[in-house]
């Protein structure tokens, strides 16, 4: 009978720090895709028709993945930036986590960075940027390409570097440097989330990593980042490489009972790995797979997930389910 009273007694308590808990918005990768994003945000109920914070005191959770594939990932930042500030007013808050293409943006793997993306940097300082920044490494620019075709001239390797480094090119590394004003603003902000009984993270959590306190997890990343390397970022058991989560393989069930008893939540909402038809529940709920694919370059579906005292909700392209 104690038992039972017992139980009861941590099912109301459960029960009283989800009412007491803001509404929550989740919202997955978005891959430089703006309208996807406002559009995403409205259908939310967080901005008004003006793009300004609606949402109360509403926490939006980005999952992360701004970056790559589309053009306007600096549009996107530039808002949240601003939603950071005008929901802070209305006891709103916006979490953007430290994710796996953000981390390349800082380390400076550019594999998936499209023309645009540089392009949105350029101005009319750019052509002069560009000028110094070669002025100021030729010898090293000459040899990088030499080492190819040792025949070229000193016009052809110019030529070759301005093939590689569009206009934009300096700016936008200089932005995603770890104290540029993009990778800083990355940096400011934690790569794992707890909220009430749900943790938030891109991936997933390779068992081992889930034995490290989520404070600490966070400092490894923001500290990785600060130095452009580390195990951290790479790591496919890691938190923003992991994939198991969405799969529902004995191993992926490992890892999941490992973090949800690590960190006392019942759920884990990762984004990460695309499901292109709308947001998906996997291993009996436990996980709640939130990127589905919104930008234009997967095609998929517009969705976000809701948290509240009533439960909690997906909506795919403004409908619930």
């Amino acid at each position: 009978l104690a038992g039972f009273f017992a139980a009861l007694a941590a099912a109301f308590a459960s029960l009283s720090a989800v009412a007491e808990q803001p509404p929550i918005v989740v919202v997955g990768d978005l891959h430089g895709d703006y309208d996807a994003y406002l559009t995403i945000l409205r259908n939310a109920g967080l901005v008004d028709a003006r793009g300004k914070w609606s949402g109360g005191d509403t926490i939006l959770v980005q999952l992360g993945d701004l970056p790559d594939r589309g053009p306007d990932t600096k549009k996107i930042i530039e808002h949240l930036m601003k939603l950071e500030k005008q929901a802070a007013k209305k006891a709103g808050r916006v979490e953007a986590l430290i994710v796996n293409h953000e981390a390349m943006m800082v380390t400076g793997d550019l594999r998936y960075v499209t023309p645009e993306e540089f392009a949105a940097f350029a101005t009319s300082k750019s052509r002069r940027l560009r000028d110094a920044y070669f002025s100021a490494n030729a010898g090293a620019f000459s040899a990088r390409y030499r080492s190819k075709n040792p025949a070229l001239t000193d016009a052809e390797v110019r030529s070759a570097f301005e093939a590689d480094t569009p206009l934009g090119w300096v700016e936008h590394r200089q932005a995603w440097a770890p104290s540029g004003e993009l990778g800083g603003w990355v940096a400011s902000h934690d790569a794992l989330l707890k909220l009430g009984d749900t943790l938030f993270v891109h991936g997933g959590l390779g068992a081992a990593y889930a034995a490290k306190p989520i404070d600490q997890l966070n400092e490894e990343v923001r500290a990785a980042l600060k130095v452009r390397g580390g195990a951290v970022l790479e790591d496919e058991t890691g938190p923003l490489w992991h994939r198991a989560f969405a799969e529902e393989t004995p191993a992926g069930e490992a890892d999941l009972v490992a973090a949800l008893a690590a960190y006392g939540v019942t759920r884990i909402v990762i984004g990460h790995t695309p499901q292109i038809k709308g947001v998906r529940t996997l291993y009996g709920g436990r996980v709640v797979a939130a990127d589905t694919g919104a930008s234009k370059y997967y095609g998929g579906t517009r969705s976000f997930v809701r948290i509240d005292a009533n439960g909690i909700v997906a909506n795919d392209n403004g409908v619930e389910k």
